[in-house]
């Protein structure tokens, strides 16, 4: 029996609840291009042929519902009910309302530092050196399977495959300084009447092989492929989606904690989102600047107050500098007030959050995310040589 592993799922654009968060969030885009102050909070519901879209706006946009959710649909590849949800068939119904003014009155504030939280709520930020991206080990493997998988499905070089996919990766971490893959699983939607074993083979050889050489990691892993035999049934019609459940999918795969708030259809404004964002930067940095190998950053809210309740970290005994040091650099470097937060990453600024509700939201080379920025370090890396 082995004694220390470690597992992380992922899932692709095309499982069910992937596909709620991509459409609230590409509501938020809209909304936000139009109105960059507005304030949103959408929730979506898919299942068999029908999304629900609800949830509260307060913004000066007028935006097209109907037409974003099927684009997204499109998007995906959900063309037809057969495949999993059919984006010119479904029936849309929207049951949006106004955002209440008792919430509203807590962060509409002319001056940033004086904006208060939209909510209360507890954040997690996480970064550890285990890979370049700042990632844990088994997320990162994860979610690159199922982007892989899916790029070449659009691409038409996955024959028999359709939208909705999973993956699970397990790391053997006995010796932690050489990690190695122990068993890697992946379920992919397919077209009925394949030849199941061929299926396997390539799911095994062509995407599950090159991706674990892509980390130089063994190939000599256990493999599981479709381990029921069969996934033709999938996305909507195979099981109903909701916004905000994959939250551990969207972070860290489990490798630090999460405060159980999500991201998709929110505006900055929340700190579910801007938050968790944050916390993820201080993280970084601070792991970038070797102040640990591994850190692990709370924030936590009261809604309609500015500043944090309370601002705590862990760091797994790789700390190489005192609690104190550490917690004095990030009252020096970072300003965790909502406000502040929008401003400094730029939030309200043209981002597209839709792009971060699939495949992960930090860790991300293919995007230019602001709070994946490694721009305070070498302040960082001063104070620690001033005050160690």
């Amino acid at each position: 029996m082995k004694s220390n592993l470690l597992t992380s799922e992922a899932v692709a654009e095309g499982h069910p609840d992937k596909v709620c968060d991509q459409i609230a969030d590409a509501l938020l885009d809209a909304v936000l291009e139009q109105d960059k102050d507005a304030h949103t909070a959408f929730e979506v519901f898919a299942t068999k042929e029908y999304v629900l879209i609800g949830g509260e706006v307060t913004a000066k946009a007028v935006i097209d519902y109907e037409k974003i959710t099927r684009d997204v649909l499109r998007d995906i590849g959900y063309s037809s009910a057969e495949v999993g949800i059919g984006a010119e068939s479904a029936k849309i119904d929207v049951r949006v309302q106004e955002q209440s003014p008792d919430i509203a009155r807590g962060v509409e504030r002319l001056l940033p530092e004086e904006m208060g939280a939209g909510d209360q709520g507890i954040m997690f930020g996480y970064a550890t050196k285990e890979t370049e991206g700042y990632m844990p080990l088994p997320i990162s493997i994860a979610q690159k399977l199922v982007r892989v998988a899916s790029d070449m499905r659009k691409r038409g070089e996955f024959p028999h495959s359709r939208p909705d996919m999973k993956s699970q990766v397990t790391i053997d971490y006995d010796d932690p300084l050489h990690p190695r893959l122990y068993k890697v699983l992946m379920s992919c939607q397919h077209d009925p009447d394949i030849n199941f074993d061929e299926f396997c083979s390539f799911v095994q050889q062509r995407i599950m092989i090159p991706v674990a050489r892509s980390f130089h990691l063994n190939d000599d892993f256990e493999v599981l492929v479709n381990p029921t035999g069969r996934f033709v049934i999938g996305g909507p019609a195979g099981d109903t989606g909701l916004t905000g459940r994959k939250l551990i999918v969207d972070t860290y795969g489990g490798a630090s904690r999460h405060g159980g708030g999500s991201f998709s259809g929110k505006d900055p404004s929340k700190v579910d989102r801007s938050g968790s964002y944050y916390a993820r930067y201080i993280a970084k940095n601070l792991v970038a600047a070797g102040v640990a190998d591994r850190l692990e950053v709370q924030l936590s809210y009261a809604i309609g107050k500015p500043d944090p309740m309370s601002i705590g970290i862990s760091t797994y005994g790789t700390s190489h500098y005192s609690d104190v040091i550490i917690l004095e650099a990030i009252e020096r470097f970072f300003d965790a007030r909502p406000g502040m937060i929008i401003q400094e990453l730029g939030l309200r600024n043209g981002i597209k959050y839709r792009p971060t509700s699939t495949y992960g939201a930090f860790g991300r080379p293919d995007l230019a995310l602001p709070w994946e920025r490694l721009d305070k370090v070498e302040e960082i890396k001063d104070f620690l040589e001033k005050n160690h």
